[in-house]
């Protein structure tokens, strides 16, 4: 089993310590980093492909990548592990591969066949239909990972779904201003650091930079903090529905 430290001879170092390390310039401690967490990665790639995954398959490669990607991006500032944020972009990327392999397949077989109408026809509908299928249950799974790990994440602010479905604005236009409050919150990095260091809204600073009242702002501090970290992370279905709030 993975430990979650990152071993040195004198001392023991958290993983994010020591990523924290090479995005400041020790890449001396990339290469072991990445070696030793190539069990998880084979994990993650598995998990996706459903079969066993060998580090000699080009998934494990594109594993690799994705690992070193999420190394490069990580950020404690989104309220998550490097663990949780390098396998949610393992999984992103392997998929995106899939379906790219997926698709220059099928078109290969359409150009190949095109002689023979009626089996191109055939092979055509049977390989889009396919593709749909596995594009379908792939996205819904993606959508069941980001729900998983947003849920933990609130828990770390002491809140839940049920929270936020009582604390939501009712309507449309309340919404759309609590979306931009914590767009406002995110983009301003000395309160996105308070919220995730205090794990409460810092509602007498954010007050000074929006256009709502304090009441305001209190009654709907839940649902702020909610976007707000969708907001600060990589959170690709969530965020949609935050664009559709915004464009109601």
């Amino acid at each position: 089993m993975l430990s979650l430290l990152f071993m040195t001879k004198k001392k023991k170092r958290t993983l994010e310590e020591t990523v924290l390390l090479i995005q400041q310039g020790d890449r001396s401690l990339l290469n072991g980093l990445i070696e030793a967490y190539k069990p998880f990665i084979a994990k993650t790639v598995s998990s996706v492909c459903k079969r066993y995954i060998y580090e000699t398959d080009d998934e494990f490669s594109i594993g690799l990548i994705a690992f070193n990607e999420a190394i490069e991006k990580y950020s404690s500032d989104r309220g998550s592990s490097l663990l949780s944020f390098s396998e949610v972009i393992i999984k992103r990327r392997v998929i995106d591969y899939i379906r790219k392999q997926t698709k220059n397949q099928h078109l290969s077989i359409d150009i190949t066949t095109a002689s023979q109408e009626e089996e191109t026809t055939g092979t055509v509908i049977v390989n889009e239909l396919s593709l749909e299928e596995y594009n379908k249950k792939n996205d819904e799974q993606l959508r069941k990972d980001e729900i998983l790990h947003f849920q933990h994440l609130l828990t770390t602010f002491d809140l839940s779904f049920s929270d936020l479905v009582e604390h939501s604005p009712k309507h449309a236009d309340a919404r759309k201003s609590a979306v931009i409050t914590a767009k406002i919150l995110v983009d301003n990095q000395e309160l996105k650091n308070l919220l995730f260091e205090k794990k409460r809204l810092p509602i007498k600073q954010l007050e000074k930079m929006v256009d709502v009242s304090r009441k305001t702002i209190e009654r709907n501090r839940k649902y702020i903090i909610a976007i707000a970290l969708i907001l600060s992370s990589d959170y690709v279905y969530m965020k949609d529905y935050i664009k559709g709030v915004l464009e109601s």
